[in-house]
């Protein structure tokens, strides 16, 4: 793996990679983490293509890509740190910056990125849709992950029903209308590291990792902060709100955007998360 790291970086590995996570040290004393996703390929281009992408002015701090093949990432390490109070307001304001980057159309995948891409360790298609959002989010992201659920037995015909249901009439569930916004994609409280910024920042940072990047609607970001919590996320929701202010009723909306995730660790993990799709789709009135 050595010779990949030297390969794809360019420069000659001076220890490692080695740890876990799996770090190097390049010949100039730069330590890169070597993320190793043979297993699932294709998934390595894809977050690469997705950092970069996520990666723009004025926006959250992503880890430099030194470089990645069908099968090997390698990035700048984020040194461990604490969320603070003000490290989270300023990351509501960064998160509304990387959104309003924009898209161009919803599904689209991030300049370099794979149509079948991955979320998690399972497979996610990212292709342009012309239509309002709601079709294109009922289609390829609830419908086919639905499918998925229940022929896993993690949902049964009644509740499939229920979220089948749902997606009949998102027109009506959407909300306002919105233009695509450029997307982490998997924007649970894991892929937010808090530490440092790299000017020595001493309030730190929120940086983001491990993106599924795609065209989508900006309050799906937001609903998957939610999902699992995220500390000072009421300071994050309230700046980000005063930098973007988000349309009415976005609360009432966090469940129909929670269905992609929830189905997604259905998939892959099993029957409790599809008891909670199903829950979330009964909430949607």
């Amino acid at each position: 793996m050595t010779d990949r790291v030297a390969r794809l970086t360019g420069r000659a590995v001076r220890e490692g990679p080695a740890g876990h996570p799996p770090r190097a040290t390049l010949d100039d004393g730069t330590v890169v983490v070597v993320k190793d996703s043979s297993a699932d390929r294709g998934a390595a281009t894809a977050e690469a293509a997705g950092l970069r992408w996520i990666a723009v002015p004025g926006g959250p701090p992503v880890p430099r890509v030194f470089g990645a093949d069908d099968a090997l990432l390698v990035t700048g390490l984020i040194t461990p740190g604490r969320a603070t109070l003000i490290a989270a307001e300023r990351f509501g304001r960064e998160l509304a910056m990387l959104h309003d980057a924009g898209a161009d159309a919803f599904g689209v995948p991030p300049p370099g990125g794979p149509e079948l891409a991955w979320i998690g360790r399972t497979r996610m298609t990212n292709r342009p849709h012309d239509g309002p959002w709601g079709d294109w989010f009922a289609t390829d992201r609830v419908l086919s992950y639905l499918r998925a659920a229940r022929d896993r037995g993690s949902l049964d015909p009644a509740g499939a029903a229920v979220v089948d249901a749902v997606c009949g009439r998102i027109g009506a569930l959407a909300g306002p209308e919105e233009p695509p916004a450029r997307l982490h994609g998997d924007l649970w409280s894991g892929n937010v590291l808090w530490g440092p910024r790299d000017d020595g920042n001493r309030d730190g940072a929120a940086w983001l990792v491990d993106p599924a990047a795609h065209g989508g609607h900006r309050e799906s970001d937001l609903a998957m902060l939610h999902l699992f919590g995220l500390p000072y996320l009421d300071v994050v929701l309230a700046a980000y709100d005063e930098a973007a202010p988000l349309a009415d009723g976005w609360r009432e909306r966090v469940d129909l955007h929670q269905l992609f995730p929830l189905l997604v660790h259905a998939v892959l993990f099993g029957g409790g998360y599809g008891a909670q799709a199903v829950a979330a789709a009964r909430r949607l009135r």
